[in-house]
């Protein structure tokens, strides 16, 4: 069993692992030998934060060991791609890639005989969304029903996002002014049209009046953001994303919740102030990256 998409998985395995994390952030002494003697490697081509400490903590909180792997060190770069994670596949239990591009995780979960997960490539962020699910939960006690407004460029979290939505019962809007760029899961996208779970709108502040969870993400890849090479989309985007920035003034007076999965451009997609505000769960939210990776490896360890 592998994490490629949350559109690999069931509506109770999602629920289960939604579970189980908030189970484990309350009791973070549970299962502290559940994984001893299993090794999770960490296999990164992008640069990470949340997503390495989650795996190499969490992990190790289980019982078992990381291996963290930079591709520009290894030979992945330089032989088969299915080669080596069947090699790797043979040294340790557990997998987490975080690609650049979604057809590699695949070709990685493929060729691999342990479970592989997606910690994040072009197409899908599943190991995110499973921890903004757990967060959501916690702060109002629902996922069914929860309308959640997704503000700025249609990425890998928002057709994660959509795809959760599908499965949980969250309707998902899209406020943007590029609505289904080349970067959306077209056929994701039509399911949650059909299901009546997903929109798009330019009408930020009509999305927001009928909206329980407000939700944005950089406008620029980070890998992209101060590279040169692409300066000049990066202020094609500015000039064009910036009447969706989240702000005081924009959310003033609305009963919602602010969600960002972190790393934020401040002063860009979120006034940098919002982070700190009441209605704020961002900081929840990174939190529970550790708690859900767990949930994750115990669900992960029992079915595999």
């Amino acid at each position: 069993m592998h994490l490629v998409t949350l559109k690999d998985w069931s509506a109770a395995q999602i629920h289960e692992v939604v579970a189980t994390g908030s189970a484990l952030r309350k009791n973070p002494g549970q299962n502290t030998q559940t994984l001893a003697g299993r090794t999770l490697a960490l296999l990164f081509q992008k640069t990470s934060t949340r997503t390495r400490c989650a795996g190499e903590i969490g992990i190790a909180q289980l019982g078992g060991r990381p291996l963290y792997l930079d591709w520009r060190s290894t030979n992945f770069g330089l032989a088969d791609l299915a080669d080596e994670i069947r090699v790797l596949a043979e040294y340790v239990d557990f997998i987490v890639v975080r690609f650049l591009k979604n057809s590699d995780v695949r070709r990685a979960a493929e060729a691999s005989r342990v479970p592989v997960m997606n910690g994040c490539c072009d197409r899908y962020h599943p190991m995110q969304i499973l921890a903004d699910l757990q967060t959501i939960h916690e702060s109002l006690g629902r996922l069914e029903g929860v309308r959640l407004t997704y503000v700025g460029a249609h990425n890998n979290v928002c057709n994660s996002l959509i795809a959760a939505g599908l499965k949980v019962g969250m309707k998902v809007t899209v406020a943007t002014p590029e609505p289904e760029p080349a970067a959306a899961d077209a056929e994701l996208c039509a399911a949650g049209r059909q299901a009546g779970l997903y929109a798009t709108t330019t009408d930020l502040r009509a999305a927001l009046d009928q909206c329980d969870v407000i939700y944005t993400d950089t406008w620029i890849d980070m890998e992209y953001f101060l590279d040169p090479a692409f300066a000049a989309e990066k202020d094609r985007r500015l000039q064009l994303y910036m009447p969706y920035q989240l702000n005081h003034q924009l959310l003033a007076g609305r009963d919602l919740r602010i969600m960002h999965c972190l790393p934020a451009h401040r002063g860009y997609e979120i006034d940098g102030a919002l982070l700190d505000d009441p209605r704020s769960i961002i900081m929840a939210q990174a939190q529970n990256r550790l708690h859900s990776q767990k949930a994750v490896l115990l669900h992960l360890a029992a079915n595999s």
